[in-house]
C-alpha cells in the first residue's frame, strides 16, 4: 500500500493526506460531539427533574435539545469538508418554513400544548370550565386536552382553542364553594327558608362543616326571591354537593310548604 501511495503524484498525495486528516478530524469531532450532546441532554433532564417539570414534558424537551444539538454538530462537520454551511442552513430553513406553513394549525396546537404543560393552568384530575365545557381533565396531550363530563362523555379540545380563551380551574385550590341559586315565593318567609337551606347543607356529608355556608338574598326577581347559596367542599366532591343540595332543597321546601316559583303571567280582565 505504501509503495502504491509513493507512486502517486505529489499533489495527489497531498490531497489524499489532507482528505484523510479531514475525515479523521470529522470522525473525532462527531465522536466527541455526540458524547458532549449526551452529557448535555442528561444535564437537561436532571435540571428538569429538580425543577419539577412535568414528567410527560421532560422526554419531549430533551428530544428537542438532542435533535437541535445534533443538527448543529452535523452542520459543523459539513463545514469541515468545505460544504457551504450557509446554503445548507438556508435549505433547512426553507424546508422548515414550508413544513410550518403546511402544518400551521397543528403547530399552533402543539405550541399551546407545550405552554399548558409548562405553566400548568390545570392538571390531570382537575375540574375545569374551558370554552363552556365543564369536565374533569382526563389527559393533557401535546395537541389536545381531553375532558370527561359528569355523564361520562369525552370532550377533545384542541390546545390552541384552550389557550385562546379563559380557563376556569374549578378544583385547582383544593377546597371550593359550590355556587347555587334557589328561589322562593314573595309570600314565603325569608328567615324560615334560610333556616331550611342551612339544615340541608348541614345534612350533606360532603360539605365542610367547619366553614360557614353563605346564604344571601341575591335578587328580587320577577317571580321569586332568589337565594345565593355557597357551601364549602373538597374539590373532588363538587358534583356530589351540587346534586345533593338540589334534590334535598326541593324535598325540604315541599315539607315546609315553601313554594318554588316558576315564570307565570297574571291576566286581569276588566269589564267596562
Amino acid at each position: 500500500m505504501e509503495e502504491l501511495f509513493g507512486k502517486l503524484p505529489e499533489f495527489l498525495q497531498e490531497d489524499l493526506l489532507g482528505m484523510a486528516k479531514t475525515v479523521g478530524l470529522a470522525i473525532i469531532t462527531l465522536v466527541i460531539g455526540f458524547m458532549i450532546i449526551s452529557w448535555v441532554v442528561k444535564l437537561v433532564k436532571t435540571l428538569m427533574t429538580k425543577n419539577d417539570v412535568d414528567r410527560d414534558l421532560q422526554p419531549f424537551l430533551a428530544s428537542i435539545v438532542s435533535v437541535g444539538l445534533k443538527v448543529m454538530l452535523l452542520i459543523a462537520v459539513a463545514g469541515m469538508f468545505g460544504i457551504e454551511t450557509t446554503s445548507f442552513v438556508a435549505v433547512i430553513g426553507a424546508l422548515a418554513f414550508a413544513i410550518g406553513m403546511a402544518l400551521q394549525g397543528s403547530l399552533g396546537h402543539f405550541a399551546s400544548g407545550v405552554l399548558i404543560l409548562l405553566f400548568k393552568p390545570y392538571r390531570t384530575g382537575d375540574l375545569v370550565d374551558i370554552q363552556g365545557h365543564v369536565g374533569v381533565v382526563d389527559e393533557i396531550q401535546i395537541f389536545n386536552t381531553i375532558l370527561l363530563t359528569p355523564d361520562n362523555k369525552k370532550i377533545i379540545l384542541p390546545n390552541g382553542t384552550v389557550t385562546s380563551g379563559p380557563i376556569t380551574n374549578i378544583s385547582g385550590q383544593g377546597e371550593i364553594k359550590v355556587v347555587m341559586t334557589y328561589g322562593i315565593g314573595y309570600t314565603d318567609d325569608i328567615d324560615h327558608a334560610r333556616t331550611v337551606i342551612q339544615r340541608v347543607a348541614d345534612s350533606c356529608p360532603q360539605v365542610l362543616h367547619d366553614k360557614e355556608v353563605d346564604i344571601f338574598v341575591e335578587a328580587l326577581a320577577d317571580s321569586s326571591v332568589n337565594f345565593c347559596v355557597r357551601p364549602w367542599c373538597k374539590s373532588e366532591h363538587y358534583w356530589d354537593v351540587f346534586f345533593y343540595m338540589h334534590e334535598n332543597i326541593k324535598k325540604e321546601f315541599d315539607k315546609e310548604k315553601i313554594g318554588i316559583p316558576y315564570p307565570q303571567m297574571d291576566v286581569h280582565v276588566h269589564n267596562n
